[in-house]
């Protein structure tokens, strides 16, 4: 009995793959979604503290962090592009850098809840009984709606940091860069969550 070289055939469904990460970012959308609707409801109820209450966030760090975000998405497309025309380590340079922005993102806003903590003004700090039902609705919203986006920076940091691993060891390519993709989607979401969040808490007064 003759022995046969075996021809093992990889399946890979790109297309299921990418329809998985579409539906899973929905389901984060829907998630924010209704924070977004409780946020314009209780700004319906206290618009004038909801105004108070924002002008002690410093917008230069939202601007910031919003420049920071912005360019962080560019250079995952311009990394998915340089991997799609096989150059590899100009593509490993383009996430780094989006590595560092995303990293500089949650330095910033480390800074920025350090400052307010600083102040009691966090949910039961001591500072928080001296201000109106309204202002301390806006910081709980502010403290829960920009740390769950900063958690899914977290997430998306780890993810990217993994597809620059697998795009060292050779097991993400030109031909085969479907994850990668999926990973730049999920930090375009962040994105856009952060393109929502920064007025609704910094620039509306």
């Amino acid at each position: 009995m003759s022995n046969e070289a075996a021809v093992v055939h990889v399946h890979r469904d790109d297309e299921g793959s990418k329809m998985g990460m579409w539906l899973f970012l929905f389901t984060e959308l829907l998630l924010f979604g209704g924070m977004f609707i409780l946020y314009a409801s209780y700004r319906f109820m206290y618009p004038d503290n909801f105004k108070v209450a924002a002008m002690r966030l410093d917008t230069l760090i939202g601007a910031v962090n919003t420049i920071l975000l912005l360019t962080s998405s560019l250079t995952v497309v311009l990394a998915i592009v340089a991997l799609r025309r096989n150059q590899k380590t100009f593509s490993l340079y383009m996430l780094g850098f989006t590595v560092v922005a995303g990293g500089a993102f949650l330095v910033n806003k480390y800074f920025e809840w350090s400052a307010k903590i600083h102040h009691g003004i966090y949910p039961k700090g001591p500072e928080m009984a001296n201000l109106s039902d309204g202002e301390n609705v806006f910081y709980g919203l502010y403290y829960v709606m920009t740390g769950l986006h900063a958690l899914h920076i977290i997430v998306g940091l780890a993810f990217i940091i993994f597809m620059m691993v697998f795009i060292a060891r050779g097991k993400q390519t030109g031909d085969n860069c479907q994850k990668l993709e999926n990973a730049g989607l999920y930090w375009h979401l962040v994105d856009i969550i952060w393109i929502f969040l920064f007025p609704l808490f910094y620039l509306i007064h």
